[in-house]
């Protein structure tokens, strides 16, 4: 009736169908961009807030493991349980922030020491074109100012720390949240059922996300392990730190692994000067990357996240233009959320279509055999 209603007011106004459309679509337009504009002028607080969400998905079956532990007739409480897994998670963050920082120090310093030799080692690639080539590239390169790239480099890895610390805040907080989630979500919707669904739909997301992120650290150190054996072996001595870049940047679907082999081979070159040592370092760390990154990954991941590679592609770059490289880390999250979401909203069931790799999106019936998983976990 509301809707009919609408239609005669609207006819009555002189409006037609077609200025309803425009009048809908400019509206569309306007709460897109006041959505973009506040992703992008809070995007260091919403970053902050949604790795927290994600550490706090990650730890919850820490907290019920250590609710259930019994030291003779001494049971954890709840809140006991959640205040050792909050400080597990602040130290394990300030430990990482720190290794993280000192290796980004050690990167940045050597290529303010390497700035110089650079041009030359990339440009002399390029001899076999001729010398006009060659000089072409060498005045291309050294016209770029590398060590205004590194202060901001530095300045934004400075921000680690900060972030680091409102993580912990927002971990915190959740943490203290956590217990009064399930009735805040029946009173909020008002109907039992619902509400089930909506923890269902909320369970499976964190199912999901918790798997990628596990089975992706896994493939990543595997990764960053074998760069670092690589690089031992050859006597470059930014060994550890291209390790652990490596296992960084492997977080990035695709182009961290192209970012991160081009870097190996560019570090290598510019410490050995050798063509032929370069050229055997860049096969072998592009096969380590194809081997764990097209092989071992896909057989990990099997059938979880089903998500379509170029769906994959266009939020790492919406995510990446929004958020800087934060963003590059959260595109997959974000997307399976949005899969997961789209799949059981009718309306959106087509958005999740496109969405997914094989045109198939989550159904109910997967839906609640995820659900019957985390509840039996939670029992056992």
């Amino acid at each position: 009736m509301g809707t009919r209603d609408e239609d005669k007011l609207a006819r009555g106004l002189g409006e037609t169908e077609s200025d309803a459309r425009v009048r809908t679509t400019a509206l569309v337009i306007i709460a897109f961009a006041v959505v973009l504009f506040m992703l992008v002028q809070a995007r260091f607080l919403l970053i902050s807030l949604a790795v927290a969400i994600i550490l706090f998905s990650l730890t919850s079956d820490v907290i019920r493991l250590i609710a259930r532990q019994r030291i003779g007739r001494f049971a954890f409480p709840n809140w006991l349980a959640s205040i050792i897994a909050l400080v597990l998670i602040s130290g394990a963050l300030l430990v990482l922030s720190s290794i993280l920082l000192a290796q980004l120090n050690t990167v940045l310093f050597t290529t303010v020491s390497y700035a110089e030799r650079a041009p030359e080692a990339v440009a002399s690639l390029f001899s076999w074109m001729g010398e006009d080539v060659e000089q072409a590239v060498l005045n291309s390169l050294s016209s770029v100012q590398i060590s205004s790239y590194v202060r901001t480099v530095a300045g934004q890895a400075g921000n680690l720390m900060q972030g680091t610390v409102l993580v912990i805040l927002f971990v915190g907080f959740l943490f203290a949240e956590r217990i009064w989630f399930d009735t805040k979500m029946a009173n909020f919707l008002g109907d039992e059922a619902q509400a089930e669904r909506v923890n269902k739909i909320i369970s499976s997301i964190i199912h999901r996300v918790n798997y990628y992120l596990l089975v992706k650290t896994a493939v990543s150190l595997i990764t960053g392990a074998m760069i670092y054996v690589l690089a031992q072996f050859f006597g470059i001595e930014l060994a550890l730190a291209l390790g652990i870049l490596t296992f960084i940047l492997n977080y990035i679907p695709n182009i961290g692994s192209i970012v991160a082999t081009g870097m190996v081979a560019l570090v290598a070159y510019v410490e050995t000067g050798d063509a032929q040592t370069t050229g055997l370092i860049f096969v072998l760390s592009a096969a380590i990357q194809f081997l764990n990154g097209n092989v071992i990954d896909p057989w990990m991941m099997g059938r979880a996240l089903r998500l379509s590679s170029f769906g994959i592609i266009i939020s790492l770059a919406f995510w990446g233009a929004v958020w800087g490289i934060p963003g590059m880390f959260l595109s997959v999250p974000i997307m399976v959320m949005l899969l997961v979401i789209c799949s059981h909203v009718p309306g959106l069931r087509k958005v999740a279509v496109l969405l997914s790799r094989e045109g198939l999106p989550e159904d109910e019936r997967e839906l609640d055999r995820i659900g019957e998983e985390i509840a039996n976990r939670k029992a056992s």
